[in-house]
Formats: structure tokens, C-alpha cells, sequence
């Protein structure tokens, strides 16, 4: 079976039009700035074997809070001091429970065990 002349035309444009609806999707939130990711890695070919190295050569070229992917998930880094102190003492509340994953629902019980209870439960 051969192809029409106009597959490849009509491939050029849906690739297109699938970059752009990524970048509008993807630029809902406000993140700061960061290094471009990879498809499925993300930024982790960025992070050595020494990690705080890593990141301090990241942090000089962008600033001090910055964003990362590591894989699919979206990682915010705070790099100096003062930015530490903004998350765990200004936004202390919002960092206190621990993720709600898949399997805390199904091996848990829905998240009824002690392990997984929200903090002052």
C-alpha cells in the first residue's frame, strides 16, 4: 500500500501542533527558572555522583530557586540558605504529610494506617 503524497506534510503539522499544545499545558504553572529536561529523564543525566556538586554548578547558572524534573516529576530546589528558610519555616505547613501514593491506598487500607495519617491526626 503506498502512502499519499501529503503523509508527510500532514506528519510535520500534527508533530507541531502536539509541541505546542505540550509547551501551553506544561506552562500553567509558574516555576522558576531551570535547565531544559529530557523526554523521559528529565533533568537526572544534570545530577552526578556527588549531587550537592551538581547542584551548586546549577544553582550559580540559575540562581537560587530553581526548578528540576527528575523522570515525570516536576522537583523545585531551593539552594541557599534563605531559601531554605522560606520552605521549611515560612511554608512549614504545606510540607508536614507525606505524599499520597498509590500504594498507601491499596496496601493501607486507604491511607488509614499510622504510617500514612496526616500530621496532628
Amino acid at each position: 500500500m503506498e502512502l499519499p503524497p501529503w503523509s508527510p506534510f500532514l506528519g510535520v503539522v500534527l508533530f507541531l501542533v502536539a509541541v505546542l499544545l505540550r509547551r501551553r499545558c506544561s506552562s500553567k504553572y509558574k516555576l522558576p527558572p531551570g535547565p531544559q529536561a529530557w523526554p523521559v529523564i528529565g533533568n537526572l543525566n544534570l545530577i552526578s555522583p556527588l549531587p550537592h556538586r551538581s547542584l551548586h554548578e546549577l544553582s550559580a547558572r540559575y540562581g537560587p530557586l530553581m526548578s528540576l524534573r527528575f523522570g515525570s516529576f516536576p522537583v523545585v530546589v531551593g539552594a541557599s540558605v534563605d531559601m531554605a528558610r522560606f520552605f521549611l519555616k515560612t511554608h512549614d505547613l504545606a510540607f508536614l504529610d507525606r505524599p499520597r501514593l498509590s500504594g498507601g491506598r491499596h496496601i493501607f487500607y486507604d491511607y488509614s494506617d499510622m504510617l500514612w495519617a496526616p500530621y496532628g491526626a
